[in-house]
């Protein structure tokens, strides 16, 4: 398949990059130009297309071609950076093509997830005190998101949990909503979240879902597995 990643240059695009060549991808990588250097260990092994993810003539160039686009969704800014890097994805996207998108636990499809009080206290003071230092917009993301689910695209948005560093522990387990027994240990493997990202491309059972993963290593993941 020919992937576009979209946001390579960051922790989790590195693992992305890395899943998608252990899987014999061909890779075209979008990063902003002043961050091009951190892909160097992926030389000869990738096209790179420098620029900006919410730049519409960017993602149409990179995304030509595609059978597939992972898309980092960063609530960069004050200036609508995930929402624009959405829907240039779903405007310039191939016909067909999977798109799988990476989120944060705090987005809701259907209103019935259930969230910790440590979390929703860090969206309503977090997420205002992020906007205010004009660092992040957790309500850009949630925009992002809505385009996405509202849109007709073979889509799949990977809500992630808690991220750690460390080897990898297998594909992660999901569910479709927070708050269901099997997520309660809320930590994941951000190498994982990459590989789960990169497998939904060719799952079809995902197509039209938000799944919610944990690590398939957490206490309650393996308590889920013993019932």
């Amino acid at each position: 398949m020919r992937i576009c990643i979209v946001g390579a240059s960051g922790k989790l695009g590195k693992y992305l990059v890395q899943h998608a060549l252990d899987r014999e991808h061909e890779v075209v990588a979008v990063c902003r130009e002043k961050s091009v250097g951190k892909l160097a260990q992926f030389e000869g092994r990738i096209t790179i297309v420098p620029g900006a993810t919410d730049d519409r003539e960017v993602i149409e160039r990179a995304v030509a071609g595609c059978d597939g686009v992972l898309v980092v969704l960063v609530p960069r800014g004050v200036h609508g950076y995930a929402s624009g890097t959405a829907q240039a994805v779903l405007d310039h996207a191939q016909p067909g093509a999977r798109l799988v998108f990476s989120c944060g636990w705090h987005i809701t499809r259907d209103g019935q997830d259930v969230y910790s009080w440590k979390l929703k206290t860090l969206v309503k003071v977090g997420g205002p005190l992020a906007r205010l230092a004009r660092f992040a917009d957790l309500d850009d993301q949630v925009e992002a998101c809505r385009r996405v689910f509202a849109s007709d695209a073979r889509w799949t948005v990977v809500r992630g949990s808690d991220l750690e560093e460390g080897d990898s522990q297998g594909l992660p387990v999901w569910s479709r909503h927070v708050g269901d027994p099997v997520l309660e240990s809320n930590i994941t493997r951000r190498v994982d979240f990459a590989l789960f990202m990169v497998e939904a491309l060719e799952n079809d059972d995902l197509v039209h879902e938000a799944p919610a993963i944990v690590s398939r290593e957490s206490p309650s993941a393996l308590a889920h597995a013993a019932a």
